[in-house]
């Protein structure tokens, strides 16, 4: 293979950057070109216990239902579920969640009402795959069901709607259910965060953005959330699976200190920034860093690969020789790089460590949190490290 030369590649090895990707929308940025929106659990939620609760006090199911989104918008859904038993009834709505590749697409979500205690308003159970918090820090605490505080209110409005039309009081207990939640829940970040037995409700617009990621930056948060409620004192991003083993191996650090941060470093950094802990380990493998250490917060691929060319300048700028430079920059992949470098005895991840390091340390500057980068090649194996540093 002929070697390319290397030549000036202007910002490439910039220290910052401004964080661009799903973070910078979120949770309302539009979706793709061609692609569909879809509906938040909470939404199909309020609709399933808004018709629940109209059948209760006059008999009679409205379908289609509609629900008030957070915005006002009032979209309309038609029932899977209908049945009234007695002094309960029941109603489900199947999620359609567009063209996001949602866990919980086709779900059938479920509303049982009943009359609840004069003056006790609106209160919530979990029904079969909804999931119980079982730790501080999340949005409901300990021993509530998993119905984020949006989808009650939009809830309760959806019931007070009915209530104030039937001329009833707003008293109702309302359980919601989602089918196969407790398998689905598996693919999920809830047993890390302490969910048990299920999925949880969420949607702070009622709507699914496709491919916004919301799920997983959900995610992200209360991680954080969970970790700081705990009192953790470090807590550890990682981009996969194998750095995030080989961290929590490096540092003995317990699960609730692992951040499943994926591709969204600026996001979980920017979370960071304003709900602080005292040090934070950002691991990576060989790729993802140097794309960090070129400044890209949001290391999707979509968002750019990582620059063979750049990466050598930053070897020759470290002692490499031009015929070891050159090799770097012609190589097939980033871990090739790192193999030609440290055939030579070049510490090429420690430099990409450094270079990540300021990247990430722009994000929370002034914070006083101490910050420290990681990498590791697939293997989990240690390729480079800077140490916490205050940022």
């Amino acid at each position: 293979m002929t070697a390319r030369r290397l030549r000036p590649m202007k910002g490439l090895m910039s220290t910052g950057g401004k964080e661009d990707g799903p973070f910078a929308e979120q949770p309302d940025g539009a979706p793709a070109p061609n692609l569909r929106r879809g509906w938040t659990t909470g939404t199909c939620a309020a609709g399933a216990a808004k018709a629940a609760f109209a059948a209760l006090v006059t008999g009679a199911f409205p379908d289609p239902v509609e629900v008030e989104l957070p915005n006002g918008a009032r979209p309309a859904f038609a029932l899977a579920v209908s049945a009234l038993e007695g002094d309960s009834a029941r109603a489900g709505i199947v999620k359609d969640a567009g063209d996001d590749p949602d866990v919980t697409h086709g779900a059938l979500v479920s509303a049982t009402v009943r009359r609840g205690a004069p003056g006790a308003g609106v209160t919530f159970a979990a029904g079969e795959g909804v999931g119980i918090v079982t730790r501080p820090g999340l949005p409901v605490p300990p021993g509530e069901p998993a119905i984020n505080p949006v989808p009650r209110r939009m809830i309760a409005q959806g019931i007070a709607e009915v209530a104030a039309a039937a001329g009833v009081p707003a008293d109702v207990a309302v359980e919601i259910s989602i089918a196969d939640g407790a398998r689905l829940a598996k693919k999920t970040l809830n047993p890390r965060l302490g969910i048990v037995g299920g999925l949880s409700v969420l949607g702070t617009t009622g709507v699914v953005i496709p491919f916004s990621c919301a799920a997983w930056i959900h995610s992200i948060h209360r991680g954080i959330d969970v970790a700081r409620a705990m009192g953790l004192d470090h807590v550890a991003g990682a981009t996969g699976s194998a750095s995030e083993a080989a961290v929590q191996a490096l540092h003995q650090l317990p699960e609730t200190a692992l951040i499943d941060m994926g591709d969204f470093v600026g996001g979980m950094l920017k979370y960071l920034r304003a709900h602080p802990v005292p040090r934070v380990t950002i691991a990576g493998g060989v790729a993802k860093m140097t794309k960090l250490a070129q400044g890209m917060l949001d290391l999707h691929s979509k968002r750019g690969s990582a620059d063979l060319t750049a990466l050598a300048y930053l070897a020759r700028e470290a002692g490499a020789s031009l015929d070891l430079a050159d090799r770097i920059g012609s190589a097939n992949t980033v871990a090739h790089a790192f193999d030609e470098a440290g055939a030579e005895g070049l510490p090429l991840g420690d430099l990409v460590a450094a270079r990540a390091w300021d990247a990430a340390a722009g994000v929370i500057a002034g914070t006083g949190m101490e910050l420290e980068i990681v990498v590791f090649d697939r293997e989990g194996a240690l390729m480079g490290r800077t140490g916490f540093r205050a940022g």
